[in-house]
């Protein structure tokens, strides 16, 4: 079943487009990598499913039922949302953040469900101390917990990471695997930290200008930025023609400077290759081809209108 479905979802503000027909699926139990730069429509297509925007054209369907699950208060209620930064009493000590929100969801035992989710997000040791004089990580911390108020089935966050130290973020994202692996919730989180999104995702949707540009599973990823075998040879000509008949399964392609690029094929079995044919090799060297570096070409190819390799 897909958790979030959008249908030519589409948001105008006055004359800036900043969703522009946007059709994605998160399934249940994805964590969703979203990804995009500044000012794609990251955070406004997040608000349209939170039901915090209006559409202008298009639809949000949730839970895969469009008459229950959709822009509903039934759908809405089942979605925790950290999105634009979190909302807090800052007046008031975490837990007493906490305690107001189950309490006004008609929670019960709302000082047991506030005192767990502190320790989940790390913030037990904060005790009476006022929010205003939170840090950032702190106070991002604790807006994951207020979202997760309710036991949400699905979870919507933006940019968690922001304002977080290593040791903070690793928590984040334990926490984030633990809620996904142990209680089944549906986690669609957009981020710039692209190593964390690559540690915790198993599907990703790239936004460009407010469009989708792609959508692939974690497996996908890794499949196109895997390890290849770089080759410079004495008569490039020669050694693709001879390589192309040794190794039939391996993918070849020429570079400018005739280098040639093996994917497919490991690094020992392209040297015993060139070994056996007696090519003359000057170069070779395996290579992986950069994450964050893929991501950013489908990124500038989507506000090309192109696709990215």
């Amino acid at each position: 079943m897909n958790v979030i479905e959008t249908h030519g979802l589409t948001k105008r503000y006055r004359r800036r487009l900043a969703v522009d027909n946007l059709d994605l699926t998160v399934a249940a139990g994805d964590i969703y990598g979203f990804v995009g730069k500044n000012g794609a429509g990251k955070s406004t297509a997040m608000k349209l499913v939170a039901g915090l925007a209006r559409p202008t054209a298009g639809e949000v369907v949730l839970f895969g039922d469009p008459e229950r699950g959709g822009a509903t208060p039934q759908g809405l209620s089942r979605i925790g949302a950290l999105i634009d930064g979190p909302g807090v009493l800052p007046s008031l000590s975490a837990r007493d953040n906490l305690v107001a929100k189950a309490l006004a969801l008609g929670l019960r035992h709302a000082g047991d469900v506030a005192d767990d989710l502190l320790a989940l997000v790390g913030l037990s040791e904060t005790g009476p101390k006022r929010v205003k004089g939170f840090s950032l990580g702190m106070r991002q911390r604790l807006g994951l917990a207020l979202a997760l108020v309710g036991s949400p089935d699905l979870l919507l966050l933006d940019e968690p990471f922001n304002g977080l130290d290593p040791e903070a973020t690793r928590a984040m994202r334990l926490a984030l695997v633990r809620l996904n692996h142990e209680r089944g919730v549906t986690i669609m989180i957009s981020s710039h930290v692209l190593d964390q999104l690559d540690r915790l995702s198993t599907r990703f949707g790239v936004i460009s200008a407010g469009r989708l540009t792609a959508e692939f599973t974690d497996e996908e990823l890794h499949e196109r930025c895997s390890s290849s075998v770089r080759l410079r040879a004495a008569g490039p000509e020669r050694a693709l023609a001879l390589l192309e008949q040794a190794l039939p399964t391996a993918s070849f392609r020429a570079e400018p400077d005739g280098a040639l690029v093996v994917t497919g094929s490991s690094l020992d079995a392209v040297s015993a290759a060139c070994f056996a044919a007696g090519i003359e090799v000057r170069e070779l060297s395996q290579q992986e081809r950069d994450i964050e570096e893929y991501f950013v070409e489908l990124m500038d190819a989507g506000e090309r209108g192109g696709e990215a390799r």
